[in-house]
């Protein structure tokens, strides 16, 4: 039998509004790892986060893999190792830092699966509300990174309109490190030539899965990369219009109603 890949999104595609994944997906999430085939988590969530969904969904055989921040990490669930990872240079995750401190703009980093922030406002409880996961308040987030991280990551509960327009301002930076946003409030940093779409084809070269066996959901815009880079790219129902409009197929269902096991059924035990 010839091995697919179905690469998913997590937060609103294989998990509801409610962070639940419905019985239908779950069983057929079971039925193609049986039959031999490859399931990947491509989350922009930091890995410690994705780590505890694996194990609560069972994840953990020979088959699972996932893709954090964004494309950043790269982890066996079974070996429990990372197999590769990119950061951002710290003279430049410095600089972004400083500058949106500049703008008044909410900015916090990772270390050591921790949230360093400088101050505990309302864009870190909204960030808290959607992942579970520690933080720390520190005076200097850029003296406490004692590595490179894998993603910076900036909020405005109020819309994207400031996020763009730092975004334009600041092109100099998208010279060393990607920018996209993940929904309206978060404008996700991470490094050069990183994204779920790199994931997409590190992973498969590392499986040995030819292009046509490759399969991707999901629903915001920085799932574009991603669906781009499979062969077969779909948009869940409730998706954001800019990755209905990149997707080969969008599915009947929404993520509350099983739309990953749709995709399975359709494109990957078909």
């Amino acid at each position: 039998m010839t091995s697919k890949i179905l690469f998913t999104d997590l937060d609103d595609t294989l998990l509801d509004e409610d962070k639940q994944i419905c019985q239908k997906n779950r069983e057929k999430i079971a039925k193609m790892l049986e039959q031999g085939h490859y399931f990947v988590i491509t989350t922009g969530r930091p890995t410690a986060t994705g780590k505890i969904v694996v194990r609560d969904l069972g994840l953990t055989m020979p088959g699972c893999y996932m893709a954090a921040f964004n494309g950043a990490v790269i982890y066996d669930c079974a070996a429990q190792r990372v197999l590769a990872q990119r950061t951002i240079p710290l003279y430049i995750a410095k600089e972004i830092i400083d500058e949106a401190h500049k703008a008044g703009i909410n900015v916090h980093s990772y270390q050591q699966d921790i949230i360093l922030t400088e101050n505990h406002s309302p864009e870190l409880d909204f960030y808290l509300s959607k992942v579970k996961m520690e933080y720390q308040l520190v005076q200097d987030i850029y003296s406490r990174l004692q590595t490179e991280p894998n993603k910076i990551l900036m909020i405005d509960i109020n819309g994207s309109k400031r996020l763009l327009e730092f975004q334009k301002q600041h092109q100099r930076f998208w010279e060393h490190c990607n920018s996209f946003f993940s929904r309206d409030e978060y404008l996700e940093i991470c490094p050069k030539n990183t994204d779920k779409g790199s994931a997409v084809t590190y992973i498969s070269q590392f499986l040995g899965v030819l292009p046509e066996n490759i399969v991707a959901v999901g629903d915001e815009r920085n799932d574009i990369p991603m669906i781009r880079a499979a062969h077969t790219g779909v948009a869940v129902k409730n998706s954001h219009p800019d990755i209905k409009e990149a997707a080969d197929y969008i599915t009947a269902c929404d993520s509350a109603q099983g739309a990953v096991a749709e995709v399975i059924d359709k494109f990957i035990l078909a």
